[in-house]
């Protein structure tokens, strides 16, 4: 068979037997409304659009099967139409797509055949665009590189009618060059993921790796994972979104490690009419999937099961809900701005600092201005096991963090937000390397405002100074009441606009700034790499007299 995983063939449905793969590849010929109903029930046809659109085939069967001379007895039609839709509850596009035929029934076979390969068509389109605005998405919110990316169950070819929705969007992301690759949870216990979405990417030469369900969150915390893609089965009113069991512990593991969860599907999936996830019926299947498999028991006879074939993640949950109309639901705007991307970056480079020994303990803090907020490192976390999950959104006007979160900000967020208030800043940096802090603290003074001037010093250039060849740096009290030292530095600022991006805090550490994280991060490097040498050299100017020299310096 081609893309399309349904054709339609003198009368019957001609499809992939999916229960078979990945080690049969068999053809499934479907040429009664029991057939079709038995196919959907036993997954020999999965997948929300897959299932509706072969339902709606069914009503094609059906409406044929059930007009003698031309007329059509609508009611048994409508009554097979009813059998076909209630195969499976929670997956709202059967219903949505028998529905849809059952108006064409009064006019017979052929105009619901025709009804139903339009659907065949659109369905190619509506994933092809769903999949590129979702492959845009996440390449707006994850970092510039080929991505980790995690997914569960299938929403290939074989789960759609053609190219796919979250598979269809890793398909995009890989025509980019953007997948370095894909985590695959083999999707318990039906193995869908093992069986058929290592097989799909397998056969469109996408890199990936199998795992267990249970080892996604570990992934996830060991930084394996840039971002989670997932279909659904139905998309509630709300944002709640019901879809194959384990995907609302894979969103939660997201949501806590600050890893984009986006979901992929089709407009005919959400479903308007159902308020809110607690108002889907979820399935629940034989205990024999659990008990064993392949025809060998895994677990003492007669044991008792809870086997769902799916669960609802919560709308809050997820980063996204993307459709062939775009981002259709999303959280703390999330879904607009590349605030993730920023949150990785800042994990990435405190790690970095760390790593030198600038933000030792829990010390230092980062931050990244987002237009009125900034996005800043929690409190009280080692900046070595910073995940993008530990950042904290600060309101940039008076350093409150927006609610509902589960991170602090950290306590020296008034010194990042007195930086922006002041200034075009787009990122702040304050650690505490050893150095500036020192130098910084000989030339403090504690209850007063001092400058550290060091002139003819190749590295000043470094340091945004308006003058390469001298920088005078305004050194700050230490005050216990952190808020204090941020309304100072703000009124410094105010005061000289034009002042270099970088400051000390006697005894206590550095802040430099910039229009990125990168950018504030190589000031520190600079202002770090002065201090030494003017230690090291015993001189604030290069070309001091001996009389000039520093009293402090290596012994």
């Amino acid at each position: 068979m081609d893309d399309s995983s349904l054709v339609w063939d003198d009368g019957a449905l001609v499809t992939i037997d999916q229960r078979g793969l990945p080690h049969e590849v068999r053809e499934l010929r479907l040429g009664t409304v029991d057939e079709i109903i038995e196919a959907i029930k036993t997954l020999a046809i999965r997948g929300a659009p897959a299932i509706g659109i072969a339902g709606a085939f069914g009503v094609v069967i059906a409406t044929a099967a059930h007009t003698v001379d031309g007329v059509v007895d609508e009611a048994r039609v409508r009554a097979e139409a009813d059998r076909i839709a209630a195969a499976r509850p929670t997956a709202v596009n059967l219903a949505w797509a028998v529905e849809r035929v059952r108006t064409r029934i009064p006019a017979g076979a052929d105009a619901v055949l025709a009804e139903t390969l339009d659907m065949l068509a659109e369905d190619g389109r509506v994933n092809r665009a769903a999949a590129t605005h979702a492959a845009d998405l996440v390449q707006r919110l994850c970092a510039d590189r080929p991505l980790r990316v995690l997914t569960h169950c299938n929403t290939g070819r074989l789960a759609t009618s053609a190219f796919g929705t979250a598979i269809g969007t890793l398909r995009v992301l890989a025509e980019r060059g953007a997948i370095e690759n894909v985590l695959v949870d083999e999707t318990r216990p039906l193995l869908q993921g093992a069986r058929l979405t290592a097989w799909e990417l397998a056969e469109a030469g996408i890199p990936h790796r199998l795992t267990i369900d249970s080892a996604a969150a570990w992934a996830m915390a060991t930084g394996q994972v840039d971002c989670v893609l997932v279909g659904a089965d139905r998309v509630t009113a709300n944002g709640d979104v019901a879809n194959k069991i384990g995907t609302y512990a894979v969103a939660l593991a997201a949501h806590r490690h600050g890893i984009p969860f986006i979901v992929v599907a089709p407009e005919s999936t959400r479903d308007p009419n159902t308020a809110t996830g607690r108002d889907i019926v979820v399935e629940e299947r034989a205990a024999a999937e659990v008990t064993g498999f392949g025809g060998v028991a895994t677990a003492p006879a007669d044991t008792e099961v809870f086997n769902p074939a799916f669960d609802v993640t919560p709308g809050e949950l997820v980063t996204a809900v993307v459709t062939e109309n775009g981002v259709v639901h999303g959280t703390n705007s999330a879904a607009t701005q590349p605030v993730s991307a920023a949150r990785a970056e800042l994990a990435d480079i405190a790690k970095e600092l760390y790593g030198r020994g600038w933000m030792p303990g829990t010390a230092g803090n980062l931050s990244v201005r987002d237009g009125a907020t900034a996005v800043v490192t929690g409190s009280g976390l080692s900046k070595g096991e910073l995940t993008p999950g530990d950042m904290v959104t600060v309101a940039v006007e008076d350093s409150a963090p927006l609610p509902g979160q589960r991170r602090k900000p950290s306590a020296e967020t008034t010194i990042h937000t007195a930086v922006y208030r002041t200034t075009d800043a787009g990122a702040v940096v304050h650690v505490h390397s050893p150095y500036a802090t020192a130098l910084a603290t000989e030339a403090g003074a504690a209850e007063r405002e001092t400058t550290l001037r060091i002139t003819d010093f190749e590295l000043i250039k470094g340091l945004g100074s308006a003058d390469p060849s001298a920088i005078d740096i305004p050194v700050f009290p230490n005050w216990r009441d952190v808020p204090r030292i941020g309304a100072d530095i703000e009124r410094y600022l105010r005061d000289n606009p034009a002042v270099p991006p970088v400051l000390c805090i006697a005894g206590h550490g550095i802040t430099t700034w910039g229009e990125n994280l990168s950018r504030a991060r190589d000031r520190a490097e600079c202002l770090e790499a002065l201090c030494e040498l003017v230690i090291r050299t015993g001189r604030r100017h290069a070309f001091a007299t001996p009389a000039e020299s520093l009293e402090i310096g290596l012994t």
